[in-house]
């Protein structure tokens, strides 16, 4: 299966980090729902070419932060957990601060910003 991962050489981030990230925004997104089963470690590991260190060492970061879930045996899924709205949460808030900066480089007042944004709420 392709997961569509990509890992940059001339990223500072190590690779694990890079995993992590792109994990957390399928997450944060709503692509990877709670119980959604993440690929085995060995199959990323394959299609991104990194070492099964490299995944692995991602996986228990995740799982220390709570991300995700894993049972020797039966792999990984996204936590159904608080976690997971903090993590929608800060992509909300990336997301706001990238719009309020276009905003202002478009000179559009605040109260017409709220407005815009009231309309999808």
């Amino acid at each position: 299966m392709n997961y569509n991962f990509i890992l940059s050489q001339t990223d500072k981030r190590p690779m694990y980090q890079q995993i992590m990230e792109q994990i957390k925004q399928r997450i944060a997104v709503g692509d990877w729902s709670p119980r959604t089963p993440l690929p085995s470690i060995r199959e990323l590991a394959t299609e991104v070419k990194v070492s099964i260190i490299t995944v692995k060492r991602a996986y228990m970061e995740l799982e220390r932060e709570g991300v995700i879930s894993t049972q020797q045996g039966k792999g990984s899924w996204v936590n159904d957990s608080q976690n997971l709205k903090e993590l929608q949460r800060e992509k909300l808030n990336q997301h706001l601060e990238q719009a309020g900066k276009l905003a202002k480089s478009l000179d559009i007042p605040e109260d017409e910003l709220l407005k815009m944004i009231k309309k999808y709420i």
